[in-house]
């Protein structure tokens, strides 16, 4: 019995399908039934397109909610502008002359010693408490993880400006219970303290707030760090023979090391404008000891109105803010090319 076979293809040297011409065979469909004619580099560019089309609402309420106000900002601070220019509708340009008298002004750079330092004590308090509660929360039972969340939680979620009464009010020189309980305690001394008298005490009481309102942020966001940690790393560094503090700096530290530098920074960016605070304390008394950037361009500019003055404060504030948020951005970079 004799057996036919078809021929081979002399051109490719392979054999043919039986009964099947190159011809025939169908060219590739995707899962949507596109027979491939919309690919190629029309089609490359429109999916590259689109992230940027679903960023482009985002971008437009940014640079209208955001971007021309610090625009009129940056024009008023070339600007003499109170209230005689206001009511006549007049316009008179000084240049520079403001960020001059700013920039040569020994109280300028007194507040923004002032600042800095405040800031740095802020911060560092925060993240020192936040970090430590953040680590409690991960080894609390379910209940007192749940009750110590609810209380941060509602600390977290209290208004500013009442948050900031109710402590006016506990560290009220004659009827306040902060007196009333370090006089009870023995402190007789302190019955009748003034709290809003001098600038350590201020500061303190200013502190103490800012620190009360942040932690939380804090706290919850590195509990959430840690929970993104695998349990086998720690069995492992226990079996290693690894203590609390060993497994803490080889284990929890790294992981929680990104969550550390964005917190960081987003708390030096929030305690550095903090306004409402400072203002609402003692409005940056006694004797301006107490003012920091933010309140120094509002007293200068408003204030005194003055207002091509308080923008061009303002608008120095931002440039420093913008000069620690580089310093941040390359420090990011600088840890990721160390990583790979």
């Amino acid at each position: 019995m004799s057996v036919q076979t078809k021929r081979t293809d002399t051109g490719t040297g392979t054999a043919a399908a039986p009964g099947v011409r190159k011809t025939d065979v169908p060219p590739p469909t995707d899962d949507t039934g596109d027979t491939g004619a919309g690919t190629g580099p029309d089609r490359k560019r429109g999916g590259a397109s689109a992230p940027y089309l679903l960023l482009l609402p985002a971008l437009i309420a940014t640079v209208i909610l955001l971007g021309w106000p610090l625009i009129k900002n940056g024009i008023l601070s070339f600007q003499n502008l109170n209230p005689r220019q206001l009511i006549l509708h007049l316009t008179e340009w000084r240049g520079f002359d403001n960020y001059t008298d700013v920039l040569s002004s020994s109280d300028f750079w007194k507040v923004v010693e002032r600042t800095v330092l405040f800031t740095a004590v802020n911060v560092v308090l925060i993240m020192l408490f936040g970090t430590l509660i953040g680590l409690l929360l991960a080894r609390l039972g379910k209940r007192m993880r749940l009750l110590l969340l609810l209380g941060l939680v509602l600390a977290w979620a209290m208004p500013v400006v009442a948050a900031t009464t109710v402590y006016q009010w506990l560290f009220a020189q004659r009827f306040g219970v902060v007196n009333w309980l370090l006089a009870k305690a023995g402190w007789t001394s302190m019955a009748d303290y003034n709290w809003f008298g001098t600038q350590l005490s201020t500061f303190s009481v200013i502190t103490l707030l800012i620190v009360w309102q942040s932690i939380p942020f804090v706290a919850i966001n590195l509990y959430a760090a840690t929970t993104t940690i695998p349990k086998e790393l720690y069995e492992a560094a226990s079996i290693d023979g690894a203590g609390t503090w060993k497994s803490f700096t080889s284990v929890t530290f790294p992981f929680m090391r990104p969550f550390l530098w964005a917190t960081t920074f987003l708390e030096v960016i929030w305690v550095f404008k903090s306004f409402p605070q400072i203002f609402a304390i003692n409005r940056g008394g006694p004797d301006r000891l107490t003012e920091t950037l933010p309140i120094y361009a509002f007293v200068e500019g408003p204030g005194n109105q003055h207002y091509g003055m308080g923008a061009a404060i303002s608008f120095l504030t931002i440039l420093i803010l913008l000069g620690l948020t580089a310093y941040y951005l390359r420090t990011v970079l600088k840890q990721e090319e160390d990583e790979l």
